[in-house]
């Protein structure tokens, strides 16, 4: 198997200007991470989407920093080739700047991720320069942007209007200017994604706005329908139906147990002669 180098920024960047595309999943744990790796993936994402889907939450604003750092913790333990980018969870990079350092920080030392997502356009971009000038590297994430799931009204497309698509667009480049390494776009709109993706130096990184951008990225257990129940999404191909073979072989392993057909000896350990002589004839 060839050996490979490990992703970096600057890979990304080369991989844009060669028109190579970057696949990247979001991934929760160490074994998904480890999977997601062995499979050949660019770049994992511990996203706060965990709330969702591992966690039981209506939304990713209950999430937690401790919460992001103990899963980065244990995605950054399972692989050694993808890089790992950590999205900053609500509202730990709206206040001060020495706040939002301190919390940057954590995810970067505690839960050793390679770099920070934070949602938002020029309003965040000052605080963007501040941790990309601090050493950090940070993608940015605009579009539809869950953080912000309700302000906006609800999981729509953006940039189907000229005045939001001017205004992404915009944001776009103000995030570049800041320093940010890439971009996701999430539910923009086709047309908008592809002049964004044209207009920046950066890679764009998509989920939901088409395939013209320098990559995609989709969850986990989208990916591999690995939950219950699922939620068909109109962007999301599934590679995979894991949800259903995990529910089979628990429910036959149920029956197997009521029924004892499980365990049977092959499952057992035996004793040597003279243990079973004391605890079937009762001498030592």
């Amino acid at each position: 198997m060839e050996t490979r180098k490990p992703v970096t920024t600057s890979r990304m960047k080369k991989m844009k200007k060669d028109g190579t595309p970057i696949t990247m999943i979001t991934a929760y744990d160490y074994p998904s991470a480890k999977l997601a790796e062995e499979a050949g993936i660019d770049a994992i994402l511990v996203g706060d989407s965990l709330g969702n889907v591992v966690l039981g939450y209506e939304s990713t604003l209950p999430v937690t920093l401790d919460d992001m750092i103990y899963h980065t913790r244990a995605v950054t333990r399972a692989v050694q080739v993808p890089f790992v980018v950590t999205d900053m969870p609500f509202m730990t990079y709206h206040g001060s700047l020495d706040e939002t350092m301190k919390n940057v920080a954590r995810i970067m030392q505690e839960g050793m991720g390679k770099a920070v997502k934070m949602e938002g356009g020029e309003e965040i971009a000052a605080t963007v320069e501040a941790c990309v000038k601090a050493g950090v590297p940070v993608m940015g994430h605009l579009g539809l942007t869950p953080q912000s799931l309700y302000q906006i009204g609800g999981y729509k497309v953006q940039g189907k209007t000229s005045r939001q698509a001017a205004k992404l667009l915009q944001d776009a480049k103000a995030l570049e200017q800041a320093g940010a390494f890439a971009i996701v776009l999430e539910l923009v709109t086709e047309e908008l994604t592809e002049l964004i993706t044209k207009e920046l130096s950066i890679p764009t990184i998509g989920i939901g706005s088409g395939a013209s951008c320098d990559g995609q990225v989709l969850v986990f257990h989208d990916v591999l329908q690995y939950g219950s129940p699922i939620i068909p999404k109109k962007f999301v191909k599934a590679y995979a139906n894991i949800g259903d073979q995990i529910r089979s072989g628990i429910s036959q392993y149920v029956q197997e147990v009521k029924e004892r057909k499980y365990p049977d000896s092959s499952h057992a350990f035996q004793g040597a002669d003279d243990v079973l002589t004391f605890l079937y004839g009762g001498k030592e």
